[in-house]
């Protein structure tokens, strides 16, 4: 028998996130080794009516085809992948990573040229996605290395991970309902803006975000939420930012980073680890140099940083920005083959200034 928890857990993304219909095709990727959530997520599938289509993948895929790939393979777009993207209704994509460094040492240079490849794929996704046209959610399921990597057992992991989700209630749906109901007041307001300024340690950044659309997330694309977002007007973004946590791309850290914007570009990058696969990551298009997302985080039952970004960009008393591609419902336009988010503190000594107006200070919004 399942952990209820993960019952729970699969009832609540396919019922309320993705909210599979009779007939909607569903696309499950999932690693092996989170086998008791993807046979649930399948079996609730189903009992809605939809088609499952289940994708699973062995985690040791990506590392021998970093190893193993030629120039013409790191630059192949799959025409099946691509027509799977522009055909299903909807994804649900589960982590459970059972090595969380298996790319550690993979050339820079391979992840940026396999990325930038998959172009096509991004803006079909992105594109369905903003038209309602694919519903989709990330979520997680708690292995030993994602336990280590937060510095808990895993049972203490899979009480972190099943409360952030709230499945831990006796009905996660209304509970979600809550939390959008919640976060729609700063999504009004934030509507409303036009100049946002952000203050710092080692930042002051500025940026438009006028006829821009804030987005209230609140458990419909990732599980667990909570956060608000937009994307900045292209050419607006001015200043300097340092982010306060690891940025983490496939798996490598990349610490202490610092973007210096002139005119909406990202004009100086540096990181005291990493710093060559940020270079090779701002360098992949021209897009890549910009802001796509800014963020406010949420999710205050979310406590600390565990160097997985599905949890780390909703914590409550932090601000979020990625660069690369920018979601198109939120009006923003900057397109990339990209879109990385990189968090930062605000709770201490910080603030966003909103048309001349202190509406978050120290972690905590205030209208």
């Amino acid at each position: 028998m399942a952990d209820p928890r993960i019952e729970k857990l699969a009832k609540l993304v396919v019922n309320y996130s993705v909210s599979v219909k009779k007939g909607n095709t569903v696309m499950i990727n999932v690693p092996t080794n989170a086998e008791p959530l993807a046979l649930e997520i399948y079996r609730e599938v189903l009992r809605a009516g939809g088609y499952p289509l289940m994708m699973p993948a062995m985690e040791r895929i990506s590392e021998i085809f970093y190893d193993e790939a030629k120039d013409h393979q790191l630059d192949y777009c799959s025409p099946f992948k691509k027509f799977l993207y522009e055909k299903i209704d909807c994804m649900i994509g589960v982590m459970a990573d059972s090595n969380t460094r298996s790319l550690s040492n993979a050339d820079p240079k391979k992840l940026a040229r396999s990325q930038a490849a998959q172009k096509d794929i991004f803006e079909i996704y992105m594109k369905r996605s903003a038209e309602g046209k694919l519903k989709w959610c990330g979520l997680p399921y708690p292995t030993q290395a994602l336990a280590q990597e937060a510095s808990m057992s895993l049972s203490e992991y899979e009480r972190f991970v099943y409360s952030a989700c709230l499945v831990d209630r006796k009905d996660p749906i209304a509970e979600w309902k809550k939390v959008s109901k919640s976060q729609e007041g700063m999504v009004k307001y934030l509507d409303k803006v036009g100049k946002l300024e952000f203050y710092g340690e080692d930042t002051e950044l500025k940026m438009d975000v006028k006829g821009r659309k804030w987005l209230n997330c609140d458990g419909k694309f990732n599980m667990p939420d909570g956060e608000v977002f937009t994307g900045p007007k292209e050419d607006s973004v001015e200043g300097r930012i340092r982010f306060t946590f690891p940025g983490i791309y496939m798996g490598k850290e990349i610490e202490d980073i610092t973007l210096q914007f002139r005119k909406g570009k990202i004009v100086k990058a540096k990181a005291e680890k990493g710093n060559e696969l940020l270079q090779n990551l701002i360098g992949i298009d021209s897009g890549a140099r910009q802001l796509g997302e800014v963020a406010i985080g949420t999710n205050y039952g979310i406590t600390k940083f565990t160097k997985n970004i599905l949890f780390d960009e909703k914590l409550g008393g932090t601000i979020h920005m990625a660069i690369g591609r920018a979601y198109p419902e939120s009006k923003a336009k900057n397109v990339s083959a990209i879109h990385w988010d990189m968090i930062k503190d605000m709770k201490k000594d910080a603030e966003i200034i909103a048309d001349r107006q202190t509406i978050y200070k120290n972690g905590k919004w205030l209208k």
